[in-house]
């Protein structure tokens, strides 16, 4: 089970893990907005799962970063997230292990990508 508690400060919002991280949200200049860290967590489960599946393989790739974007499909719904790897792989070999590893984590491994996906429910609990 994962946890983070969010709440107003003077300057925006900040939300706290149980392991001490902080991350503080604002549409202000400077801050990540709510949607942006969606984003960033799409991307970073993918990144952060793909790269070592891949060393285990033994293809440490020179360069690996993704740009992440979103599509609209309304004012308060997406139509789409996507993920556009920039990769420099040391050999051809190299990019067919990532590119395959790749698609194997957003199939499988990435939890924020499926759940995404599968439309997870959202509970709201009011407390009294």
């Amino acid at each position: 089970m994962a946890f983070v508690h969010v709440e107003r400060t003077e300057d925006g919002f900040i939300a706290r893990n149980d392991r001490g991280a902080e991350i503080v949200m604002s549409t202000s200049e400077g801050r990540f907005s709510p949607l942006e860290l969606l984003l960033a967590a799409v991307g970073g489960c993918n990144i952060m799962t793909v790269e070592p599946l891949t060393a285990q393989r033994g293809h440490r790739l020179d360069r690996l970063a993704a740009d992440v974007t979103s599509q609209a499909a309304g004012p308060t719904l997406l139509e789409s997230v996507t993920v556009t790897y920039d990769v420099e792989p040391p050999t051809e070999k190299a990019r067919e292990v990532f590119e395959a590893v790749a698609q194997r984590v957003h199939e499988r491994h990435c939890i924020v990508s499926r759940s995404l996906e599968k439309g997870t429910e959202v509970r709201i609990v009011l407390d009294d």
